[in-house]
């Protein structure tokens, strides 16, 4: 069975120790009513998640919770399964036991949910077209009219500062020009939750912060996030909640502020001061 260990609720990452943890915000629109909620399929939950493959367990009963407007980090040593979950939660892989649970509106259909997710992967995938190609095929699969689709990939290219290179083939782009490209995809389709896999693995720092600045609007705009990383500074920057795997197994599970300054099990300090366990 898991172990799995629930952090009473503190503060948010990179609050001040002892500090409570603020409350949701709560997004108003321009003229002060409260916003459309988008994240009507939140929460989700994940109760005795498993998934195997001939003489070996990958995933090893997870159970856990992911609630609307947080960004939640899944961090682990390599093989501890961490891209493995997210492809699990998004629904690319069938998990061998084990149920995933969209809360979801009165009526919606597996259809309806999966059209309010993204993922973005480490490498994107991305079309043998222009920057701007790659953007119009996703709102043509949407049917959105074409007047709308070009204000709308217009906006999006600005807000990603990749507006001067629409023309340019989407392959051509840097590393971190083919991960901007790759969000502002996923922004188009307005997302309730975004599942990111290593999302500035071998960027440069420039390159991450971009990319980090661009995972905070998303944030803004209520899009949930959940994400897998190797790099600590960033989920220290950007966590509020965390999953901690280790070898399949659903170690810790609670705020960033307490896991990063207190972590519960062995496993979890050892991951944070950088040994290696079996």
């Amino acid at each position: 069975m898991s172990r799995i260990i629930r952090f009473p609720h503190q503060q948010a990452a990179g609050a001040r120790p002892g500090a409570e943890a603020p409350p949701p915000v709560k997004r108003l629109r321009a003229d002060g009513r409260p916003a459309r909620n988008r994240n009507t399929i939140l929460p989700l939950t994940v109760q005795g998640l498993t998934y195997e493959v001939p003489g070996k367990r990958l995933i090893d009963e997870v159970t856990f919770t992911i609630r609307p407007h947080h960004r939640t980090v899944i961090l682990g040593h390599n093989g501890a399964g961490k891209s493995l979950l997210l492809r699990l939660c998004h629904g690319l892989l069938k998990p061998t036991a084990g149920r995933i649970v969209w809360r979801g509106p009165d009526g919606a259909d597996a259809h309806r949910r999966r059209l309010a997710q993204a993922m973005v992967f480490q490498r994107p995938l991305l079309l043998r077209r222009s920057v701007r190609d790659n953007l119009m095929h996703v709102l043509r699969a949407r049917r959105t009219p074409a007047a709308e689709a070009r204000q709308r990939i217009a906006r999006v290219l600005k807000r990603v500062r990749l507006d001067h290179l629409a023309g340019r083939p989407a392959r051509a782009l840097s590393g971190g020009e083919q991960q901007k490209l790759a969000l502002a995809r996923a922004w188009l389709l307005k997302p309730a939750v975004l599942f990111l896999d290593e999302p500035t693995a071998s960027l440069d720092p420039a390159s991450t912060l971009e990319v980090e600045g661009i995972m905070n609007a998303l944030h803004e705009a209520s899009t949930t996030i959940v994400f897998a990383t190797h790099d600590l500074a960033q989920a220290r920057r950007l966590a509020d909640e965390v999953l901690f795997l280790h070898g399949g197994r659903l170690l810790e599970n609670g705020p960033a502020a307490a896991f990063f300054r207190r972590p519960a099990t062995a496993e979890a300090r050892a991951y944070l001061s950088g040994e290696l366990l079996p």
